[in-house]
C-alpha cells in the first residue's frame, strides 16, 4: 500500500494549451497516486486545444479537468519538480519560493496542426518525458 504523500510536477509551456496538457494527463495516468501532476502557461491560451483533448481520449485518459492555468496560480504549490516542455518556457520560468528541482525536454508545438501532429507529440511525451520525471524523481516501475 502506498501512503508517502505524492510528489508534485509542474509541467510549464507558453500557452499551456497543447504539450503541457498532454503531459499533466500522461503524467498523472503513468504514477497514479504518486504523483500529482500539474501545468501552467507563461501566457496562457482561453482553452485546451480540441485536438489535445481527441489525442488524450485516444488513449482512454480523461481531460475534463484540463484546463489552461496562469503560472501565478500555481505558485504557492509545493512543487516538487518544473518540467519546462518548450524553449520559451524554459527561458521565462519563473522563481519559485523554494528551490525546486528543474527538468528541460521540448516538443514541437502541434497547435493549429491536424490531430496526427498532436498524436506524435503525444507519444514523445509518453516516451520521452515520463520515464524522465521517474528518473528524476526516484520513482520505481
Amino acid at each position: 500500500m502506498h501512503t508517502e504523500k505524492p510528489h508534485t510536477v509542474l509541467v510549464l509551456c507558453t500557452g499551456n494549451s497543447c504539450r503541457s496538457q498532454m503531459a499533466e494527463a500522461l503524467l498523472q495516468d503513468a504514477f497514479a497516486g504518486r504523483v500529482r501532476a500539474l501545468s501552467a502557461g507563461t501566457h496562457p491560451q482561453p482553452a485546451v486545444a480540441p485536438q489535445a483533448i481527441l489525442a488524450l481520449q485516444q488513449l482512454g485518459l480523461p481531460t475534463a479537468q484540463l484546463q489552461p492555468k496562469d503560472i501565478a496560480s500555481v505558485m504557492t504549490e509545493d512543487i516538487d519538480l518544473v518540467v519546462t516542455v518548450c524553449d520559451n518556457a524554459q527561458e521565462s520560468c519563473p522563481v519559485f519560493p523554494r528551490r525546486t528541482a528543474r527538468l528541460h525536454m521540448s516538443f514541437p508545438d502541434p497547435h493549429g496542426q491536424a490531430l496526427e501532429a498532436f498524436v506524435s507529440v503525444r507519444d514523445a511525451i509518453r516516451d520521452r518525458l515520463v520515464p524522465a520525471v521517474r528518473t528524476a524523481l526516484g520513482l520505481q516501475e
